[in-house]
């Protein structure tokens, strides 16, 4: 089968396309073939050795986490998959080494669940990673209720743009941060967009006059350091980004695999209240390149690797 893979830590440049034999499973794995993976953030991050300190890199390593697909084979041990199953899932094992940037890959069946019905496979492969992540965010982290008035920082990316709707199908009013080129995508989501800039506590004020009751920073780069002034009293702040340390009491994110959540993401999709958005999508030959338009930013929604797109 064929397989992105690189053999050092660096960015785009060390990634190569390269034949590999097929992956061997055990009695307790599920082989899926892989329609779809989508790009994250955390790809470029581990494939260029920040997390080296925590997390062993088994090298050649496949990058990638999420995955949408069709199983191919189901070990005797396992339960609750067969043949021909739609799937999509969050597969990451305890070493780097095995990814989705790959035609086919062996997964845990606990890291797996059904494609929801209505999306693409390139609009489902970009659920598992941003979804969980904006998910458990808002609903884990901040707790967000109908009522609540929520600030999202970064609301046209990845996670942002996700974040965005699971909050507003929880019944939140929604304020977005975004660029210029952003505020009609933000709008689309449900949310009121606001510009990045001097006027942003402006323009906060102006919608919530009383401060906002939650902030999820998905952004970075000093977002959190203007929550001070649109903040209500016991605001609950969360952060995506390491960052939670520019607020007092901020919590940091962490993603972790929860089938509850990812089963909930499915039905959201599934009752029209959570889409994925694709910003572009390449075919598998063009990893780096895939790569190389995530690292510029700027991008609404997911990037996507297609198995079967024409180069």
């Amino acid at each position: 089968m064929k397989a992105v893979q690189y053999q050092s830590f660096g960015g785009p440049e060390v990634l190569e396309v390269v034949e590999v034999p097929d992956p061997k499973m055990f009695a307790d794995l599920v082989l899926v073939r892989i329609e779809a993976a989508a790009l994250n953030p955390a790809d470029l991050a581990f494939q260029g050795g920040h997390a080296d300190p925590v997390m062993d890199s088994l090298f050649p390593v496949t990058p990638g986490w999420d995955l949408a697909g069709v199983v191919e084979q189901a070990g005797p041990a396992v339960a609750g998959f067969r043949p021909g199953d739609e799937v999509i899932g969050y597969v990451r094992g305890q070493a780097m080494h095995y990814g989705t940037y790959a035609e086919k890959i062996s997964a845990e069946p606990r890291q797996l669940v059904r494609k929801p019905r209505n999306l693409s496979w390139a609009q489902a492969a970009g659920l598992p990673v941003a979804g969980l992540t904006a998910y458990q965010a808002i609903v884990h982290s901040l707790e967000v209720t109908a009522g609540d008035t929520v600030l999202v920082h970064g609301a046209a990316g990845g996670v942002g743009h996700l974040a965005v709707q699971i909050a507003v199908a929880r019944g939140a009013r929604v304020i977005g941060t975004g660029s210029e080129a952003s505020q009609e995508f933000i709008e689309s989501l449900g949310a009121t967009p606001v510009r990045y800039g001097d006027e942003l506590v402006e323009q906060v004020h102006k919608i919530a006059p009383g401060g906002v009751d939650a902030v999820l920073d998905t952004a970075g780069r000093g977002s959190l350091s203007t929550t001070k002034e649109v903040a209500a009293l016991g605001a609950r702040v969360a952060s995506i980004t390491r960052s939670a340390a520019e607020y007092a009491g901020a919590i940091d994110v962490y993603l972790h695999l929860d089938g509850d959540d990812l089963t909930r993401l499915v039905e959201l999709a599934e009752e029209g209240k959570l889409t994925v958005h694709i910003d572009r999508t390449f075919p598998l030959d063009q990893a780096a390149q895939a790569q190389r338009q995530l690292a510029g930013g700027h991008t609404h929604g997911k990037i996507i690797l297609e198995n079967h797109k024409e180069a």
